[in-house]
């Protein structure tokens, strides 16, 4: 089968976790709004009738008749699929779990540069963004490191869940790689204090199709328009 993944082009946004996975499972699929026309193919099929079940908002998967909507329900979808999740119901429900718990800290990274509104620049709301990052740094941000850390020490195996890897590690991977982008400084104390959530982003990052995605040009770079951000004056 041949997905279509439909996501902004212009950044990685929660539309990666989708491509990691797809990337880690050797899919074949096509990244549509990255192609000519495609960001405009993409908002008439969210607007189309039809869709019988229309995505709030990107990201969305096409899979043969099905439209799959939400990052971790796409996840949930692929993972059994592509070996990225384990066979068991046990076992798929705690990978969707730890997955919507990075939803969840996901939410808390973004407000860190948009606090008050998405529908504010980061400019109009700097004051602002500098008292949130402050709280997030010093108290959320370790509570989310330290949860996946005890995951990771109680499992034994390096993964999250059971012997092998599933996507809830390729995001995990994500999270961290973001988080190093936007607040550089303060991820190394963070390091310091969760050596193994660091090494399964280390042995995420070597595997073979993942090494060579993030080598290509189909990894949209890091920038200031997507979730992870880098302004210098907010990493304490």
């Amino acid at each position: 089968m041949r997905y279509e993944l439909y996501y902004w082009p212009e950044i990685q946004g929660r539309g990666e976790f989708v491509r990691l996975a797809l990337e880690e499972a050797g899919a074949d699929y096509i990244d549509v709004a990255r192609r000519k026309g495609g960001t405009e193919k993409m908002l008439r099929l969210m607007d189309s009738p039809r869709v019988k079940e229309p995505s709030f908002a990107p990201p969305f998967l096409k899979a043969g008749k099905l439209f799959i909507g939400q990052t971790p329900n796409i996840l949930l979808f692929l993972g059994p699929r592509h070996g990225l999740a384990p066979k068991s119901e046990q076992g798929r429900l705690w990978t969707h779990q730890l997955q919507l718990t990075l939803g969840d800290f996901l939410v808390e990274v973004h407000d860190t540069h948009h606090p008050i509104g998405v529908g504010l620049y980061y400019e109009d709301q700097k004051d602002e963004a500098k008292r949130r990052v402050s709280e997030f740094l010093k108290e959320r941000a370790p509570k989310f490191f330290g949860y996946f850390e005890k995951v990771l020490t109680r499992n034994k195996t390096g993964w999250l869940v059971g012997r092998s890897l599933t996507y809830a590690d390729l995001s995990l991977f994500q999270v961290i790689a973001g988080l190093r982008y936007a607040f550089p400084t303060s991820m190394q104390k963070l390091a310091r204090k969760h050596p193994r959530v660091i090494e399964l982003h280390d042995r995420v990052a070597k595997r073979p199709r993942i090494d060579a995605y993030l080598a290509s040009d189909r990894r949209i770079p890091f920038n200031e328009y997507g979730i992870f951000r880098n302004y210098p004056e907010l990493d304490a």
